[in-house]
């Protein structure tokens, strides 16, 4: 006899954030929670042959089953790869602060 486990699905925008917890039978896959939560729906631009999933800020393929309480994120593309900002304010000198802003001179 198959159970039920309670999961959530999150994605977020620049102005908008949505967590939703989801009822779904033992032995879902995080691709299907997705599916079954609704936020296909509520956010079009989701993709998931594009956006990746993760649980817990760590990246799954889409058919990793899920446990009792997992929260299973959807990313959104990056739009600008971190390393080649990094090399682009180095050749301006620019120097940074731990925060990640600019440095206070």
């Amino acid at each position: 006899m198959s159970h039920d486990i309670v999961v959530e699905v999150v994605y977020a925008t620049r102005d908008k954030q949505k967590l939703l917890s989801v009822k779904v039978p033992e032995g879902t896959t995080a691709e299907e929670a997705v599916r079954r939560s609704g936020i296909l729906a509520e956010f079009p631009e989701i993709d998931l042959a594009v956006n990746k999933l993760g649980i817990f800020a760590k990246a799954v393929k889409p058919d990793t089953v899920l446990r009792q309480k997992d929260r299973v994120e959807i990313y959104r593309p990056l739009i600008a790869d971190p390393k080649e900002v990094r090399r682009q304010r180095a050749a301006e000198g620019k120097v940074m602060k731990k925060g990640g802003g600019p440095a206070e001179e």
